[in-house]
C-alpha cells in the first residue's frame, strides 16, 4: 500500500471551504461536515446574507454579498447539472508562460 493512502481510504468526514471576497482577502474553514452534505447546504448557505461560523476561539461572521469565489476541498464530484463544468483543470502561470514557447514537433 503507498504511503498515505490510509487517510484516503476513510471517508471524508470533513470539509475545507475557503471563501474569497471583493477585497483581495481569503477565510477558510474546516467543518464538521462530509463533502457531499456540505454541497447540499451550499445553495441555502450563500442564499443568506451572513454565514456564521462558531469556533473554538471566536465567531466568524461571513457577508456572502462579498464573496466572489468559493473552493471545496475535498472536491465535490456530486454537483451536477447547469453551471457545473465536469473534468476542468487549473491552468498556473508557469503552464500559461510556456505556451507557444517550445518548439512542437509535428
Amino acid at each position: 500500500m503507498a504511503r498515505g493512502s490510509f487517510a484516503t481510504m476513510q471517508a471524508q468526514s470533513s470539509t475545507e471551504v475557503t471563501f474569497y471576497y471583493e477585497n483581495g482577502h481569503t477565510d477558510s474553514f474546516k467543518v464538521p461536515v462530509p463533502g457531499p452534505q456540505f454541497q447540499q447546504q451550499l445553495p441555502q448557505l450563500l442564499a443568506q446574507p451572513w454565514i456564521t461560523f462558531h469556533l473554538m476561539d471566536n465567531t466568524i461572521m461571513v457577508s456572502t454579498a462579498k464573496v466572489i469565489k468559493v473552493e471545496i476541498n475535498p472536491p465535490v464530484p456530486e454537483m451536477q447539472g447547469p453551471g457545473v463544468i465536469n473534468n476542468g483543470e487549473r491552468v498556473t502561470t508557469m503552464q500559461r508562460g510556456a505556451t507557444g514557447r517550445l518548439p512542437q514537433s509535428g
